[in-house]
């Protein structure tokens, strides 16, 4: 049965978006394999099967590789976008997802490109530790949002290292969900570069859950304020962490709407 697919991107952090009730559980896993295909497939990071209600959407999110991943930053505000663009008069929405309800505010619309600001929660687990990597020893923080995160603090932030070190740490034993990975330069007290592996996908050119990990952690021990701009490929997301969790600011827009025959 063809499948209704909707294609949206965050800084180059790109899903596909299927409503759920035309796929079949079973073969949900191998439909992101598929659809997620960059040669044979559509191509994109992950795959989300949707329901709208009326306060939002709920979602459910496959990496590339066909595996479960629990929430995504960037993929719940490109759902907001695909929501608000069928819903033109609303700003506030929120997002169902397997970590928990994530509220979204439209805060900018620029043609397609819409800006939301994400309650993302409480990061948990917080903590540093060190790690066999690659033949060397990595000082790593760990902690969830939502979706477990390993933030590599010290040494350099370049393609080699995240190349090296990225896919041994993903799948870490210390990990037996996996983690995404990212690495972090703190080049200021408000500013913060970063490099992303994403469990189950591979080196993105954007994270919104690696955004807020990374700022989490660069405040608590890499010396940044806990209001931040973070740097990634793909763009500049910006991350507030307060008393009442992780505010994440950035935007989204669909780019394509088509069937798959697959």
């Amino acid at each position: 049965m063809p499948i209704d697919l909707i294609k949206a991107h965050a800084y180059g952090n790109d899903f596909l978006f299927a409503p759920i009730d035309q796929t079949v559980e079973a073969e949900r896993a191998t439909l992101a394999q598929r659809v997620c295909d960059r040669h044979t497939g559509v191509g994109a990071d992950g795959l989300v099967l949707y329901a709208l209600h009326e306060a939002g959407a709920t979602m459910s999110l496959f990496n590339a590789d066909g595996g479960v991943a629990e929430v995504s930053g960037n993929a719940v505000r490109c759902l907001a976008a695909i929501v608000t663009r069928a819903r033109p008069s609303v700003t506030e929405v929120v997002i169902e997802t397997d970590a928990g309800e994530i509220p979204l505010t439209l805060v900018e619309s620029a043609g397609d490109r819409l800006t939301f600001e994400a309650m993302m929660g409480q990061p948990t687990g917080l903590r540093q530790r060190a790690l066999e990597a690659a033949g060397e020893t990595v000082e790593v923080a760990e902690l969830s949002v939502g979706n477990p995160q390993c933030i590599v603090l010290q040494g350099p932030v370049d393609e080699a290292r995240l190349h090296r070190l990225g896919p041994v740490l993903a799948t870490h034993p210390v990990f037996p969900s996996g983690s995404n990975v990212e690495l972090v330069e703190v080049e200021s007290s408000s500013r913060i570069r970063i490099l992303i592996w994403e469990r189950g996908v591979g080196p993105t050119a954007a994270s919104g859950t690696g955004a807020c990990a990374s700022a989490v952690a660069a405040a608590a021990f890499g010396g940044a304020s806990r209001d931040v701009d973070v740097v990634s490929p793909g763009g500049t997301q910006h991350v507030t962490w307060t008393e009442a969790g992780m505010r994440l600011t950035g935007w989204a827009e669909v780019v394509l709407t088509g069937r798959w025959h697959g």
